[in-house]
């Protein structure tokens, strides 16, 4: 029988001790929807600064992962959408900020070509565009394609409804968005829950990230035992 893995169960300002300067974060979340907010204020607490950010959007000036980019500690930002947040775009137009923006869905085939080890995707979105600048086009059947690299960072910071003690994970509604493929495409994963279940209690047709790819497991509000059911 297989050994049962069992992850650590950190506190926010524990589990973002392994984000150094320099590296990249890549952060699940569709506007205000599955942002891992714990894990994400715990990093604006921390100060860890020249980071690059992964993530769909830059929320809002004082909403989750929009802090970060508010509060200077973001060097460049691979997103979808950055209109919603002043500062992304006031950053980027004073040379404080690196800006690369992507089309969601190649966004999101990105990430899965880093999550998957593939070398990245064939698409036709942006050919003739200016996202066609610098990059590689190639024609097949007579039809041109973009060459897109994959997606891969440091640390992914996620969000997820419940997970049991070996850190298979459930999601609730649209807040399950880019997190399960976001768990894919990272050298350590963090995920934000509201409670943690003993092995066993969650069904297993509901489990969406199984737990090989966790490294550690945050409780919402940092309050483990207060969020046991």
């Amino acid at each position: 029988m297989a050994k049962k893995v069992i992850k650590p169960v950190l506190s926010a300002a524990e589990a973002v001790k392994c984000i150094k300067p320099g590296m990249s974060v890549i952060i699940g979340g569709f506007n205000y929807g599955g942002i891992p907010y714990t894990l994400v204020d715990a990093l604006v607490e921390s100060g860890v600064g020249k980071l690059t950010l992964i993530a769909n959007d830059t929320a809002y000036e004082d909403v989750g992962h929009g802090k970060l980019v508010a509060n200077g500690q973001v060097k460049k930002v691979v997103a979808s959408h950055v209109g919603l947040n002043k500062k992304t775009g006031q950053f980027y137009m004073e040379g404080k900020l690196e800006l690369e923006l992507c089309p969601q869905g190649t966004f999101v085939e990105r990430i899965r070509a880093g999550g998957f080890g593939l070398g990245g995707i064939l698409t036709p979105t942006g050919v003739g565009t200016v996202v066609e600048e610098g990059k590689q086009v190639l024609e097949i059947d007579g039809k041109k394609y973009l060459l897109e690299l994959p997606l891969r960072a440091n640390v992914a910071l996620i969000r997820a409804y419940q997970a049991d003690r070996m850190g298979n994970l459930t999601y609730f509604g649209t807040n399950r968005n880019f997190n399960p493929i976001m768990a894919t495409a990272a050298d350590y994963v963090v995920a934000e829950v509201d409670s943690v279940l003993e092995v066993g209690e969650l069904d297993p047709n509901e489990i969406v990230t199984p737990g090989i790819l966790i490294d550690a497991l945050v409780v919402k509000g940092d309050n483990y035992y207060a969020n046991r059911t």
